[in-house]
């Protein structure tokens, strides 16, 4: 399991310092049907939620 998940996106509400992501889990889907995705950018992060 990973110990530290990076993120770059400062506009996400879980986005902290040093570019740590401070969810308690993260969840990232395909953007394709099925399960497979042959690269990064056929992903999401489903955990993303806007700061407000």
């Amino acid at each position: 399991m990973a110990k530290d998940v990076k993120c770059e996106v400062d506009s996400c509400k879980y986005w902290g310092n040093g570019n740590l992501c401070q969810a308690s889990s993260i969840y990232v889907v395909n953007q394709r049907s099925g399960n497979h995705a042959s690269t990064s950018s056929e992903t999401d992060c489903k955990t993303f939620d806007p700061k407000i």
